[in-house]
């Protein structure tokens, strides 16, 4: 009978090989049967050949018992990662979005060099989904034909096509749909839907899919060579690629979805040491009470990864990088620390401090070691001079002083447990799987860690990883439970998930469920609900007999190749120089730039504009949303020759007070602003509409209402288009969540009328409302109709008006912030104090995230994050240098509740975070709260999960917020909490631009 599987894994050193009897995975090799480890060509088939030839031979296993292959591959990410244009071609993108998404077009973000090689046209065509499944607009047949004919005349073969809310299982229908009337006018083009690529958030599906699309013919031709070479190995088995997940693909849909095994190598790891641990077979790590980590440590750096208790990895809740380009494929989490076998051991002379890493010698430690006769001390030496390992000459290293051993080991120790720490899902005890050619540096017990296994074939675990691969299903669906049974839904939808994974070749009776998320949507109506669900298990039993062969490869996509084509081979040369169009601080010396500032008038540039839009992050006080789209669509703008220099800031002091001052901003839920872009046209329309009713004609200035998150750069389109300058202030000095939250309402000035406006056309007047809560909720019930997501204008101020209620600089602030993080991240420099040199604040806490919980309610996102004291040794790197003083000794938990955005800190019984009689307060909105991750970026109530390092910051609100009008919206009351505002400390105006930089002409 037919039972043995041979894995493989392509690294950038070594390419391993592995060979398992699946019907002896009971045993203590866990089936393994043979398994190598030899160079990765430049190639790569030929090495992949060299690998299974090895351990065919060393197994003595005949070919026909070999049911499967699984290759584990970063051949296709190299491709895009050096924009080799050799490998990669160019893709025509079309939407189908009705007249949505022309916010930020395609290529956006995408590094010059790379845009060069594969950015072809794009169009937008009627079609796409609201958010609840119903049509923006029906496809158009006519615009369809008239979109393949300019394919056609650009020469332009492969194309990416994405519809507006298509993943969420309505099973892709307009892009389906579309793709077959594509075909029918032009069958020679290749056509990738953006469903399925990835999840919500439409510019990173989205170019996930376009680089899917440019190296379409490239994975078509590698997979082909893979077949080539089973074929000459005599394999006539089906041939599997491992995807991101750790799951498996069979060859032909990878050659079609190439981007899904771009991060295979990792997960590949990952997965196996759970198998070779057997904690599959119920093992002591497999205990409720208990976590399992992976630590994979190479030559060069150690990988670590906490495992879901389905036994694969946990994956990256945020978009990945690829090449420069924002990407939403799923994607492991993977910590990676600069230890490994080869990192070099350094001795201060005049301290006697031992640093160890993150320099490595990589590949070359069997000649530069000491060991192996070199001149570097390496964390190889040090294990074979403490007796751990017998590598090379121990001879050679005996002349190393006992305490430089003891101190690098010292070292080793501590780096590995801070990055078991850094990737811990929650407080319970670990239990670490150990694997990788370079796990022989683990000398010592880790805290931490109540159990350390090192599996057998630890060092070839990638390989066996790739052979044990399972299959998967998902499903992503919205449902809407009001009145429904939601037992009998989910239900329904986990037998959908089994059945997905079953027609993808898993063994039906071995199914499970590994994952399900459940996620209320904001502002939707009838419990709005969205469902993820993933199954997983077993490849099924396959007839090698009568198993399809690598050459069923040969037919449709692949009839343009050759019978004798070869896999073209890879060039080591270097990426050319790209700039990076969405990231102008690269190209510029933060410490000496200036910015435009004449007569009184701030000139905005790209620069400008990301600073500003990291400073808005900081300012939003866990809501507000990502400021990210809204700045791409800003920096269109700037490039637009039409509009250049019109984009500009003044001083609310420069206003007249009989100057009509406009206002807009974006009105809805963040899972809709993300996916469904704006068309661009909006803002202007709401803000026409409402000038309108209030008989205003002229404008003279336009005014942000909030500058915290999304909203902080939504007023320079319309300044732009309208020709008028921004105030350099807002009518918020933070984020808060509802339209009567601005200043203006707070002191009795009327909202209405006011103006809702989506990219349809569509308008809608309140004239009146009897309280300003009121015009938030009949708002609201327009927003959910209309989507979920439009433009609100409210109605105009004077200039006097907008000079008593305005929080005056905010503009200039967020530039400042933004610019001390930015400067801070390039010179290592002390980062809360280089924000507070420009905005005075206090830290309040350094600690660890332990638990967060949300829930929606009433269209917001509600819930709370506690937080937990670091170790001394945490301390030593988290904490601000200058901002520590009192804070060392801090012992208590912290906990943050928030209604999207942060409302107050306490110090509280981690048992009973919520219990009010054991918090002690230390800061109440409307004082402004922040989190922010190491980095200085700042961290939204959204994106808080376990594990997350992170400072809490805060600064004093502005006077008009601490009266008694101000605080009976802002303050805890507003709230519905049972507390006082308590000073945080003096306001400091925020500086401005203007005056700073200010030169006459």
């Amino acid at each position: 009978m037919a039972k043995y599987r041979i894995g493989v894994d392509v690294g950038g050193t070594n390419t391993d090989a592995a060979i398992i009897d699946i019907l002896a995975t009971g045993s203590p090799s866990r089936g393994v049967c043979a398994s190598t480890k030899t160079p990765t060509t430049l190639d790569v088939t030929s090495g992949i050949y060299t690998a299974i030839q090895d351990v065919l031979e060393q197994s003595h296993v005949d070919r026909q018992d070999v049911v499967s292959v699984a290759i584990g591959t970063t051949h296709f990410v190299n491709a895009v990662v050096q924009a080799d244009s050799s490998r990669l071609s160019k893709v025509a993108v079309v939407r189908l979005c009705g007249p949505f998404t022309k916010q930020v077009p395609p290529f956006a973000e995408f590094p010059s060099d790379l845009k060069r090689i594969v950015g072809g046209p794009v169009f937008y065509l009627d079609g796409g989904l609201e958010i609840d499944g119903r049509e923006i607009a029906p496809l158009n047949v006519e615009q369809i034909k008239a979109t393949v004919d300019s394919i056609q005349d650009a020469g332009i073969k492969m194309v990416a096509l994405l519809g507006v809310f298509s993943p969420l299982d309505h099973n892709g229908i307009h892009e389906e749909t579309c793709k077959q009337l594509m075909l029918g006018f032009d069958p020679s083009l290749s056509i990738v839907c953006s469903h399925s690529i990835g999840r919500i958030g439409f510019l990173e599906r989205e170019n996930a899919t376009i680089l899917n699309a440019s190296i379409l013919a490239f994975a078509r031709k590698t997979v082909r060579a893979f077949c080539s070479a089973m074929a000459k190995l005599q394999l006539c088995c089906p041939l599997y690629l491992t995807q991101n997940d750790g799951t498996l693909t069979d060859a032909a849909t990878a050659a079609e979805l190439p981007i899904k095994t771009f991060a295979s190598g990792p997960t590949n790891s990952m997965t196996d040491a759970a198998f070779l641990a057997s904690l599959d077979r119920g093992g002591s790590a497999k205990q409720a009470d208990q976590q399992v980590l992976v630590v994979d440590i190479g030559g060069t750096t150690t990988d670590v990864c906490a495992l879901l208790p389905s036994g694969l990895p946990r994956q990256a809740p945020n978009f990945v990088e690829v090449g420069g380009v924002r990407t939403a494929f799923s994607m492991p989490e993977v910590l990676s620390v600069g230890l490994g076998g080869g990192s070099r051991v350094g001795v201060d002379e005049q301290t006697g401090v031992v640093s160890v890493g993150p320099e490595s010698v990589g590949h070359y430690l069997t000649t530069r070691a000491r060991v192996f006769g070199g001149d570097v001390l390496t964390a190889t030496d040090i294990v074979t001079a403490s007796g751990k390992a017998e590598i090379g000459d121990r001879r050679k290293v005996e002349d190393i002083p006992a305490q430089v051993v003891t101190k690098a080991r010292q070292q080793i120790r501590k780096i590995l447990e801070r990055a078991i720490d850094g990737m811990k899902i929650s407080s319970q005890p670990v239990v670490l799987l150990l694997v990788g050619g370079g796990s022989v540096v683990h000398m010592d017990a880790l805290n931490g860690v109540a159990e350390c296994i090192m599996p057998p074939h630890h060092d070839s675990a990638n390989a066996v990883g790739a052979a044990i691969a399972k299959v998967a299903g998902e499903i992503d669906v919205i449902e809407l439970l009001e009145g429904r049974d939601e037992k009998k839904v989910l239900e329904a939808a986990k037998q959908r998930a089994i059945d997905a994974a079953v027609a993808r070749g898993a063994e039906k009776e071995a199914v499970s469920i590994a994952t399900i998320e459940k996620i209320p949507l904001a502002y939707a109506t009838n419990k709005a609900t969205r469902i993820v669900i993933k199954a997983i298990g077993n490849l099924a039993p396959v007839d090698v007999d009568h198993a399809p062969q690598p050459k069923a490869l040969e037919g449709n996509v692949y009839d343009e190749l050759e019978a004798n084509e070869e896999e073209p081979i890879e060039t080591d040369k270097p990426r050319e120089t790209a700039h990076f169009a969405a990231k102008p601080s690269l190209q510029i010396d933060l410490d000496t730039y200036k910015p435009d500032v004449r007569n009184n008038t701030w000139y905005i540039s790209p620069v400008d504009l990301e600073l500003m839009a990291a400073g808005t992050g900081v300012l939003g006080t866990g809501g507000g949303g990502p400021s990210r789209i809204q700045y791409l669509h800003c920096l269109q703008f700037l490039q637009s020759p039409g509009y250049a220099g019109n984009m500009r800031v003044v001083k609310p002091a420069s206003l007249r007070d009989s100057d009509v001052c406009v206002m807009g901003s974006w009105f809805g839920a963040p899972s809709v602003s993300s996916e469904r872009l704006s068309a661009g046209t909006e803002l202007a329309l709401a803000i026409e509409s409402c000038a309108r009713i209030t008989g205003k004609k002229d404008f003279h200035a336009i005014v942000t209402d909030e500058i915290g998150g999304g909203n902080g750069l939504s007023a320079f389109p319309s300044g732009v288009m309208y020709d008028i300058p921004v105030v350099d202030g807002d009518l918020m000095g933070r984020a808060y969540p509802t339209l009567e939250h601005c200043t203006p309402y707070v002191y009795g000035l009327s909202a209405t009328p006011c103006a809702v406006a989506d990219g349809r056309g569509n308008v809608s007047i309140i004239l009146h409302a009897e309280s300003s809560r009121r015009a938030e909720t009949m708002a609201r019930s327009q927003c959910v109709d209309l989507g979920n997501k439009v433009a609100l204008s409210t109605a105009p101020l004077t200039g006097a008006e907008t000079k008593k209620y305005i929080i005056p600089n905010t503009i200039s602030q967020a530039w400042y912030i933004g610019r001390a993080v930015y400067r801070a991240r390039q010179s290592k420099a002390d980062m809360i104090q280089a924000i507070f040199d420009t905005s005075p604040g206090k830290l309040l806490y350094t600690g660890k995230v332990i638990d967060v919980k949300r829930d929606v309610s009433r269209g917001y996102t509600m819930g709370y994050c506690l937080l937990a004291p670091l170790s001394s040794d945490e301390r030593e790197t988290a904490i601000s240098s200058s901002c520590r003083d009192g804070m060392l000794e801090e012992s208590r938990c912290l906990v943050i509740p928030f209604q999207n955005e942060f409302l107050y800190a306490a110090y509280t019984d981690p048992d009973a975070p919520e219990d009010l009689p054991k918090q002690e307060v230390i800061c109440t909105a409307p004082d402004l709260i922040s989190i922010l991750g190491h980095d200085g970026g700042a961290i939204g109530s959204q994106e808080l999960r376990y594990g997350l390092k992170v400072n809490v910051i805060a600064m004093a609100a502005h006077p008009l917020w601490t009266t008694k009008e101000g605080l009976g919206i802002g303050g805890p009351q507003g709230f519905g909490l049972d507390m006082e505002w308590t000073k945080l400390g003096e306001y400091w105006e925020p500086r401005s631009v203007i005056d700073e930089f200010n030169r006459a002409q």
